[in-house]
């Protein structure tokens, strides 16, 4: 039965979630990515997953981490991406470095933690010392080796590193431009949300049985989720999504949250789910007497108000940004999705010898505001015994492929379908994805990835 809340869809145009938005809500201009099938191997080919690590994971920028991670002089962080381990050291209090975790000695691992603290960097065989700089300091029983051995580089390898929108950023490739300039627009977007004011309050990393682009793909739309997700309709948009697509891969989505979806046949009556979110925000649901559409002006009004109570800066939102979800999909791997409180952070990262495995790392950065009376929103989803102080840096908590990740009920259910998504692509029966336009961004990604392999 044709959805009397549908509108006539023009691909040229897409939709535009505010007609008259400007500035960060301005929709791009169109561009036409193809309707061209590809080949399924490159979900599960070890050929293909080798022509990604040498022209994608060795060439591009990696979002690394929170800056407040490694905060202070001597902190670290392990960044593992395939076969490499690559360690982040602040070094002094405005420069970060990057090594490859290797000793040039033997090429024993240096750092086998996820992040700490050192005020050296050490090797547990042969107790070779470097800086944090990654200089030699100590060669053990110095004497013994020849002079000519000796003259080759005993210093750790450096990796290009950059600090960019509150993240520790690296890249293997000595000639790639900027992280800014690799970001375009988008770094300016990012910059609005203050993510270096943020701390990780919640980090899970758990591995799922798909190829990592099959997962990137379910975070990439919004097209599953009325058959995956029913749960969401009463409370947001899954139709009408605005797509938008920059430089190098770059692309985002603005999901309109508390009016419920399209497909939903009453969006005008406050529901369950609007109830939740005005008592969020300490609007009684029982008291309020408006619409849905009321209901989300009230919410709006109200983080305002919370705002100024607290300095928390609002006035640099739009009223979209202070409901919605701001979606920014950054290549090759990162799903960020942004909100005043607080950011999202997707890192799909391939398994380093199984191309039908990959570790989704998530990360919680929540903006912490002092003062008892401010409260977490509800939902971010946050477990109630979680340390939202901001002092300490959670541990990671890790899942393996046999284990439900406890990352709350939409990404349990995804966690559940994409593994059947990664068998089927396999059947002999399987020619390769149709994507329609509300996958738009799927094919932008794969029309970078195909431009980063031709190109390299």
């Amino acid at each position: 039965m044709k959805n009397k809340n549908k509108e006539k869809f023009n691909f040229k145009n897409g939709w535009k979630n505010n007609p008259e938005g400007e500035g960060v809500e301005a929709k791009t201009p169109f561009k036409d990515f193809g309707t061209e099938r590809f080949d399924p191997e490159r979900y599960y080919s070890k050929e293909f997953m080798k022509l990604e690590w040498d022209n994608v994971w060795t060439k591009k920028w990696l979002l690394v981490c929170n800056v407040n991670d490694i905060s202070s002089i001597g902190d670290f962080y392990n960044f593992k991406i395939g076969k490499e381990s690559i360690i982040v050291i602040r070094s002094s209090e405005k420069d970060v470095n990057a090594f490859y975790n290797v000793c040039p000695h033997r090429g024993n691992r240096l750092i086998n933690e996820d992040f700490g603290f050192l005020e050296k960097i050490g090797c547990s065989f042969h107790s070779w010392v470097f800086d944090l700089d990654g200089n030699n300091e100590q060669v053990l029983d110095k004497e013994t080796f020849r002079k000519e051995v000796l003259d080759y580089d005993l210093n750790l390898s450096k990796v290009r590193c950059e600090i960019e929108c509150g993240f520790v950023w690296i890249t293997m490739n000595d000639k790639a431009e900027s992280v800014r300039e690799y970001l375009g627009p988008v770094a300016t977007y990012l910059d609005n949300y203050k993510i270096e004011e943020m701390k990780v309050v919640r980090h899970v990393n758990s591995l799922w049985k798909a190829n990592w682009k099959t997962g990137l793909e379910a975070f990439y739309e919004t097209y599953h989720l009325s058959t995956v997700h029913p749960e969401t309709q009463p409370m947001m948009e899954d139709y009408k999504v605005q797509i938008d697509n920059w430089g190098n891969g770059m692309n985002r989505m603005i999901v309109p949250f508390i009016i419920p979806s399209v497909r939903y046949e009453d969006r005008s009556t406050v529901n369950e789910s609007t109830s939740f979110l005005l008592e969020d925000v300490g609007i009684s649901s029982e008291q309020f007497n408006g619409n849905i559409e009321d209901a989300k002006r009230e919410i709006q009004i109200k983080k305002r108000e919370i705002s100024e109570r607290f300095n928390l800066g609002y006035e640099r939102y739009t009223d979209a940004e202070l409901t919605d979800s701001f979606d920014y999909g950054i290549f090759p791997n990162i799903q960020i999705g942004c909100h005043p409180e607080g950011v999202f952070l997707f890192k799909f990262l391939p398994h380093p010898t199984d191309p039908e495995k990959f570790y989704l790392d998530t990360t919680i950065n929540y903006r912490v505001v002092e003062g008892e009376e401010y409260s977490v929103p509800a939902w971010m989803g946050l477990p109630e015994d979680t340390d939202k102080s901001g002092k300490i840096r959670p541990e990671i908590v890790y899942y393996d492929e046999n284990e439900k990740p406890d990352l709350g009920l939409i990404l349990e259910q995804d966690s559940e379908l994409i593994p059947y998504v990664q068998s089927g692509i396999r059947s002999e029966g399987f020619r390769g994805a149709l994507w329609s336009e509300q996958e738009l961004r799927i094919r932008h990604f794969h029309y970078e990835l195909n431009n980063s392999i031709r190109s390299n």
